[in-house]
């Protein structure tokens, strides 16, 4: 993996990834350019979080090439915040002592609606406050790739409608690359630019969602790349009519 101070994209380039006999990444090709929001579907061990952790740095491969910003983090589905420290230290945790400052903090967690939580513990937290906290630790970090790992799964409905909100106007405001692992197709044509489908370690399908923002789950267009999306994932009936999309990106459905 190659790491570029000022690289602007992720290019991951015919990247392959085997487990003694059993490959999970295939001569994976995928860009994401700066400032563009892309989320990845795909089955439990199509290869998803393999490639997460590729981009991260924490799983070699077995070829191909990497290049990715040296400045990049991520947002899991739990928060990880640690319990023995208050939320605004948690929010520069691992940030150089120069960087680490309440001021820095509490800018972030404002961000995040949460700038009057920054002395609480995180005991006291609900569920998407500790969400919030988690993304503003990963925003106060300036990163050029912003890893989402499925960061609303364990929140309630109406939680994760708010979230995604927030993850929408702050990506937008920021302008990190973003890859969002998700297994909700709705989430996924809510808040991307482009949205992949990974099986058997290979992008099968990469559609341009061209609606218009700000966005609302339902409505024809939105209804047919959605069902696009689960006729490719295996859970939808294929005769059932998707969007009059285009295929885009260096791989096709086979």
């Amino acid at each position: 993996m190659t790491v570029a101070t000022h690289a602007p994209a992720v290019v991951v380039h015919n990247v392959t990834k085997a487990f003694g006999d059993r490959t999970v990444l295939a001569d994976l090709d995928l860009t994401i350019d700066q400032g563009q929001f892309i989320a990845l579907l795909g089955a439990s061990g199509s290869g998803k979080t393999t490639l997460l952790r590729v981009l991260l740095g924490l799983e070699s491969t077995s070829g191909g090439e990497v290049l990715v910003p040296e400045a990049r983090t991520t947002v899991f589905q739990e928060p990880r915040l640690v319990a023995s420290m208050k939320v605004w230290r948690n929010v520069v945790i691992g940030q150089p002592r120069a960087a680490a400052t309440r001021q820095a903090a509490v800018a972030a967690l404002n961000e995040v609606g949460l700038a009057s939580h920054a002395d609480a513990w995180p005991s006291t937290l609900s569920g998407g406050e500790s969400q919030r906290v988690a993304l503003a630790r990963a925003l106060v970090r300036q990163p050029q790739l912003l890893l989402l790992d499925e960061p609303f799964a364990a929140l309630d409905a109406l939680t994760r409608l708010k979230m995604q909100a927030l993850v929408a106007e702050l990506c937008a405001k920021h302008r990190p690359g973003v890859l969002l692992v998700t297994h909700d197709v709705e989430e996924a044509v809510l808040l991307a630019d482009r949205v992949l489908v990974l099986k058997e370690g290979r992008i099968s399908l990469d559609l341009e969602i061209d609606l218009a923002r700000p966005r609302r789950i339902g409505g024809p267009e939105f209804d047919g790349f959605r069902d696009r999306f689960m006729v490719e994932l295996g859970v939808l009936d294929p005769g059932r009519p998707g969007p009059d999309a285009t295929r885009v990106g260096p791989q096709r459905a086979g």
